[in-house]
């Protein structure tokens, strides 16, 4: 290894795989890892997510519902995926009111900081969005 530093290594062997995969990523960063997963269409995701593989399950808006309350709970170390599932969420049908309660009552587990950075990260993507 030329570089004695393993994790600046790690980062450029990233940020290259990352300009392979898609040329239009600079660097390899959260927000640029959020353009390799575009948001899903919702008949996809609910075949994949939802009640497709379980007809008597959770339907796939649900889902992202509940993975959104968990990632609030994480904090701030969870800021890529937050802003996917809001996107993911939003394109099952979850509307700003859903989503806003489902971030809201996570307060009360992961804390206010945490949800008060989870909410400003869905504002910004509801925004972006519109």
């Amino acid at each position: 290894m030329t570089d004695s530093n393993p994790f600046t290594a790690w980062m450029s062997h990233m940020q290259g795989m990352a300009k392979t995969m898609n040329p239009a990523l600079e660097n390899f960063t959260p927000q640029g890892f959020e353009k390799l997963w575009p948001t899903m269409p919702k008949e996809v995701m609910e075949q994949f997510m939802g009640k497709g593989m379980n007809p008597e399950g959770l339907d796939a808006k649900t889902k992202m519902l509940l993975t959104l309350a968990g990632l609030t709970v994480l904090g701030a170390q969870a800021e890529a995926q937050v802003r996917i599932t809001v996107r993911q969420a939003a394109e099952q049908g979850a509307t700003k009111q859903e989503i806003a309660e489902t971030i809201g009552l996570m307060g009360l587990f992961g804390g206010l900081p945490a949800m008060n950075k989870a909410m400003e990260l869905a504002n910004a993507v509801l925004e972006d969005d519109e």
